[in-house]
């Protein structure tokens, strides 16, 4: 049944857990590399999403999936988690913590721009007008405010943080139609793409974490940022009688995460980095009040 206040709950906890999640990561690539991270945050989330199925009786969906469905979790599953996070990580690996997490929210404005080729979709003006404001932020967030001498801090990492929101939309997009219960379809992405990323760590790092730190940030990650944040969110919107005022909460993340970051990362937060969010924030606004 539709209920608003448990539909804001929810909505809450899963801006809590979105909120720690890039001082989470930033802690965690400071033992671990980026494929490290990507490897034991996948199996702490394929248990904990394995577990919410168990409870909820739903686990049987997953052996109950077609070829074709198996065949779908291999392609999505390659984008997400392998391609998308071994980039994100990568970025945060790169780059300061303020500034990977801003970069990462334009994925909302990427995802408009590949509907137009990908869904054959127009962009409107007020589309427009957000991925003008959108990625001006990303500029002063980039040039740590230089705008003029387009100086930037660490370009690769940027473009590091700006490809991953590429991926990210083109996952949602194939994902569209995919007629799975979401939390099944999430699980069977996660154990397809198991292999690919334990490939990658025995190709291209050490399959054994450095220390026990790393491991429990990895599955601080797993659990929370990959797993049980889909479910809130996912529950959220299914309780919401207005799903627009539960959607709004995410405007409370990123700026709770930088607050994170600075006592827990340590790093003083820049000028730079408020008006960029600001800008970011104001071209999503944009985008989503003509919706």
């Amino acid at each position: 049944m539709p209920d608003q206040r448990k539909a804001t709950r929810y909505g809450l906890a899963t801006v809590a857990m979105w909120s720690t999640v890039a001082t989470a990561f930033k802690l965690s690539l400071a033992h671990l590399t980026p494929l490290q991270l990507l490897l034991y945050a996948s199996l702490a989330s394929c248990l904990v999403l394995g577990l919410v199925l168990a409870a909820t009786g739903r686990l049987g969906a997953l052996f109950a999936l077609s070829r074709p469905q198996w065949r779908r979790s291999m392609l999505l599953g390659a984008l997400n988690p392998f391609l998308y996070y071994t980039i994100l990580f990568a970025a945060y690996d790169l780059l300061p913590a303020q500034e990977a997490q801003p970069l990462n929210y334009t994925w909302a404005i990427t995802l408009s721009l590949l509907a137009v080729p990908l869904l054959g979709q127009k962009l409107r003006r007020r589309d427009l007008l957000a991925l003008v404001v959108s990625y001006a932020g990303v500029v002063v967030i980039a040039s740590h405010g230089d705008v003029l001498g387009l100086r930037f801090a660490s370009p690769f990492g940027g473009a590091l943080a700006l490809v991953s929101t590429l991926v990210w939309a083109l996952y949602w997009i194939l994902g569209a139609k995919d007629d799975r219960d979401p939390v099944v379809g999430l699980l069977a992405n996660f154990l397809c793409s198991l292999p690919l990323t334990l490939l990658a760590v025995l190709c291209f790092s050490d399959p054994w974490p450095g220390s026990w730190a790393g491991l429990a940030g990895a599955a601080y990650v797993g659990v929370f940022e990959m797993g049980l944040a889909f479910v809130t969110w996912l529950t959220a919107l299914r309780c919401a009688v207005n799903a627009a005022r539960v959607a709004n909460l995410i405007f409370l993340s990123p700026f709770l995460s930088l607050v994170l970051i600075h006592f827990l990362v340590g790093e003083a937060i820049l000028p730079s980095t408020v008006v960029g969010l600001v800008l970011i924030l104001a071209g999503l606004g944009a985008q989503r009040a003509g919706r």
